[in-house]
């Protein structure tokens, strides 16, 4: 115990004494945590669009008004033909054409339909088939509020009608920083454990202290305790600076019990160190360390669900998410600071996290070698 406490002390010194390190571990997480929420933005709006107005009526000028000041549209060319709209669509300026043909007041109030030609620039696939949706909502509530105008007396149908009324449980206003926050906070956490363990590690190799510490007494468990025991300490400073940074910033206050989440946190902070551990006994070099730590998080990022449901992948891609630890992390973070889950509701993420622990650190210990 005691030559675990001097190498304690001695890792803390060695930390504590290198501001760049200081820098990467406290400022950089914060930074991160209150301007990617803020950049990174789930909703699609200013969507350029581009109007060809055959008709020139009054009911074509006011659904025009409609869709232009919903929010979610610009207009940014009003042309005399359709070849016009479409050069704006070729040269990137409109992501979207609205054709109103001849007749189009006309033929709504005397034959109750008219049709309208919407062509959506698809190479972004994303606000392509978002910006097609929001379109069509409005020029449905359009009509709708057109049909109740035109209809009265006996051309009122009797027919029953159905009203829905929905309600958002655990984000009423569908704030997407309410889903965002914690997703990126759970990254910023895997990184500061896994991604500094690798490099403290490496860089005893490269400065060649590592040798000396070969040559000592010192137990392989308490080595890798003292490497492993400061940055699991610093992981947790990073993640309650992060909840603070949440409830003061973005007005985000955890709905369960933060027992659990620390819980949860210090079971998961295992499986991250041990992951760095593991590469710090197959690099050499830093930049190898930081190479293959880049491979791992650019996988883990991508498939743990922090931009994309898991539920929407392949179904090859949804099994490959069982074995990204990062994707239990966000599962969690999300169900107890959103929906107030309780330990229970995250058994299984519990469960594979501490599988993750114990294969990662068995793994990384077996790799190490030391010599007497």
């Amino acid at each position: 115990m005691r030559t675990l406490i001097f190498l304690l002390r001695k890792e803390f010194k060695q930390i504590f004494r290198d501001k760049a390190i200081l820098a990467i571990i406290f400022v950089m997480p914060s930074v991160q945590l209150i301007i990617m929420p803020l950049a990174a933005n789930y909703e699609v709006k200013k969507i350029n669009l581009a109007v060809v107005d055959n008709d020139k009526s009054t009911y074509t000028q006011k659904l025009i008004s409609q869709i232009t000041s919903s929010g979610y549209f610009r207009l940014q060319s009003y042309n005399a033909s359709y070849n016009d709209a479409y050069e704006s669509i070729k040269s990137d300026k409109a992501d979207l054409i609205l054709e109103i043909p001849h007749g189009f007041e006309r033929n709504l109030v005397r034959e109750n339909k008219e049709k309208i030609f919407v062509a959506i620039n698809a190479i972004n696939g994303t606000k392509a088939n978002l910006g097609g949706a929001y379109l069509s909502t409005i020029i449905g509530n359009f009509n709708n509020d057109l049909r109740m105008k035109l209809t009265v007396g006996s051309r009122f149908s009797q027919a029953t009608t159905i009203e829905i009324a929905s309600s958002n449980w655990f984000n009423m206003y569908m704030n997407y920083r309410l889903f965002f926050v914690p997703g990126i906070l759970a990254i910023l956490v895997t990184l500061v454990g896994s991604f500094l363990t690798a490099l403290n590690i490496v860089r005893e190799k490269e400065v060649g202290t590592i040798e000396q510490i070969n040559v000592t007494p010192i137990k392989k468990h308490h080595f890798i305790l003292g490497k492993l025991i400061p940055f699991w300490v610093l992981a947790n400073v990073i993640f309650t600076i992060g909840l603070l940074l949440g409830r003061f910033v973005y007005g985000i206050s955890p709905v369960g019990n933060f027992g659990l989440l620390y819980l949860f946190v210090g079971v998961y902070l295992l499986a991250a160190l041990g992951l760095g551990l593991l590469i710090s006994t197959f690099a050499d070099t830093q930049q190898q360390a930081m190479l293959i730590m880049f491979f791992f998080m650019m996988v883990f990022i991508l498939m743990g669900g922090l931009f994309t449901p898991i539920e929407s992948m392949p179904q090859w891609a949804q099994i490959i998410t069982k074995f990204n630890p990062v994707r239990y992390f966000i599962e969690v973070m999300r169900m107890v600071i959103l929906k107030g889950s309780t330990l229970r509701d995250v058994a299984s993420q519990f469960i594979a996290v501490i599988l993750f622990a114990i294969v990662l650190n068995s793994w990384a210990i077996l790799n190490y070698k030391k010599r007497n």
